[in-house]
């Protein structure tokens, strides 16, 4: 299998392709829009302290919620006095299911500030990486040093980050039954969560709760607001979450109408008419595939297209020479590695957050987030966003650069959208969006659908444009304008 290609199709392992008895030896592949890091495992053989499993505490009448938060409450000389919680929730017993959350409260009026989770991609990367490379309170200097990020999230929200799904960070099931196979079990999962998280800091007066992400959370936080819409409106259910929107970013939503790279990639000059031709043949056999209802198909059409770890090199990576899809003035990966992830693994780090000795999921090894979740991969959350767009603020960013979820291609499924205002939406003026007097992009707007460009950005949009990115989401979550 061909070592230069460091991210690789829709998230099965390369393994699962080959015939019992092959003995050949292999990387496992990141998946398709995956492309955070993958760490090396990394232990400095300190304490790392004892998990903290808060579910048991959180439902104990005789506990009060003060003392459950303080047991929470995440403390070292490394984080700099900011506070914040963190810990273990338990979302199915049965299975011994538990998700990982790290929650940070809001700089500005912590008390009625709106609640924002942030969900990662992958499918089967930490959400961590978002906390610390993308819009947490925290960032790395160019000595591997921890400090304040100037332009964060928390600013002027209640921020969590949950490991998503189970299996996925320091999150963990006891039981292969407990990983998610589709988005419905997704949804349910993080629901449960958050109704915990709920029940726990007790936001009250906060003005209402938003659900992000990126990349394959394209298809996660619409679970998650899919599953408590319906689940609101059929049930009294034990937590009432009072959700406002969505804001996805570069995220894979409708494999259907988003897959369609040739045209994109000859625009830029990356392949010519015959790579086109290439191109066109394999969307045209994946989108066969996904008509019949036939996701295996699918996702191994794409693997040749995009990732090429079954294949002696995908035919992107052939004619272009690209090891990168993330933005295309790039061929290969800047990311942080190793400083990010010994820091997330050290015993220091461990005992603070409260995990313990709990394996890190987002290393370079098995993913089985990714292997139970083959299946997922190809289908599409669209009706679920169509129904959203009833009532929710519905917020769609693309960074302007990104080869793998590209803006045109997300436009294309947008187009396509099933939703009571898709006619304006279709000759619905785009506007320019400005930062300080600084172009930050393009935005349109369609009933309760928000369609915005981030100029100069890649994949990892909050990452490449940190200050655009807080003045869209505050904009978003407090009803301001954007354009």
């Amino acid at each position: 299998m061909k070592n230069a290609i460091h991210v690789a199709l829709f998230g099965l392992m390369a393994l699962s392709f080959f015939k019992e008895g092959d003995t050949r030896k292999l990387k496992f592949a990141r998946s398709f829009i995956n492309p955070y890091p993958r760490f090396q495992e990394y232990s400095d053989g300190g304490d790392p302290g004892e998990p903290l499993y808060l579910t048991p505490l959180i439902h104990d009448p005789k506990i009060p919620n003060d003392q459950v938060r303080q047991k929470a409450a995440v403390v070292g000389s490394q984080f700099h006095k900011v506070e914040s919680y963190s810990g273990y929730l338990t979302v199915d017993a049965a299975r011994k299911s538990n998700m990982f959350f790290w929650y940070f409260p809001a700089e500005e009026y912590p008390d009625y500030a709106p609640v924002v989770l942030w969900l990662q991609g992958g499918p089967g990367a930490s959400s961590l990486f978002g906390l610390f490379v993308e819009n947490g309170p925290y960032e790395f200097d160019s000595h591997g040093h921890l400090q304040k990020r100037n332009y964060t999230w928390s600013r002027s929200h209640n921020l969590i980050y949950i490991d998503n799904p189970v299996g996925t960070g320091f999150s963990f099931t006891g039981s292969d039954d407990g990983y998610a196979r589709n988005e419905k079990d997704v949804g349910r999962n993080l629901h449960e969560a958050v109704m915990q998280l709920y029940e726990l800091f007790e936001w009250s007066n906060s003005t209402g709760f938003w659900i992000t992400g990126e990349s394959y959370a394209g298809k996660y936080v619409p679970a998650l607001a899919y599953h408590i819409h319906l689940m609101q409106n059929a049930v009294d259910t034990r937590v009432y979450i009072p959700l406002k929107g969505l804001a996805i970013g570069n995220g894979l939503s409708d494999p259907l109408h988003q897959l369609k790279y040739g045209d994109y990639l000859y625009q830029l000059g990356l392949i010519d008419d015959h790579g086109l031709n290439r191109f066109h043949i394999e969307e045209e056999k994946g989108k066969k595939c996904i008509e019949q209802h036939d996701m295996d198909c699918a996702f191994e059409v794409f693997d040749g297209l995009i990732n090429g770890d079954l294949t002696n090199g995908s035919v992107f990576h052939n004619l272009t020479g690209y090891n990168y899809y993330y933005n295309y003035l790039k061929t290969d990966s800047d990311l942080p590695n190793d400083v990010l992830g010994n820091f997330i693994q050290s015993s220091a780090t461990r005992r603070a957050i409260h995990v313990g000795n709990k394996t890190f999921h987002d290393l370079d090894k098995e993913n089985k987030v990714e292997k139970f979740l083959k299946k997922d991969v190809m289908d599409t959350v669209a009706p679920w966003i169509a129904e959203l767009l009833k009532d929710y603020i519905v917020c769609i960013y693309s960074g302007q650069l990104d080869i793998i979820v590209a803006y045109p291609l997300t436009r294309n499924y947008l187009m396509h959208l099933k939703f009571a205002d898709a006619d304006k939406y279709k000759i619905a003026d785009r506007k320019v969006w400005q930062v300080d007097g600084e172009i930050a992009g393009y935005a349109k707007h369609a009933g309760h659908l928000i369609e915005i460009l981030v100029r100069n950005a890649g994949h990892m949009a909050p990452g490449d444009q940190p200050k655009w990115l807080e003045w869209m989401i505050h904009h978003l979550t407090h009803y301001k304008k954007v354009v």
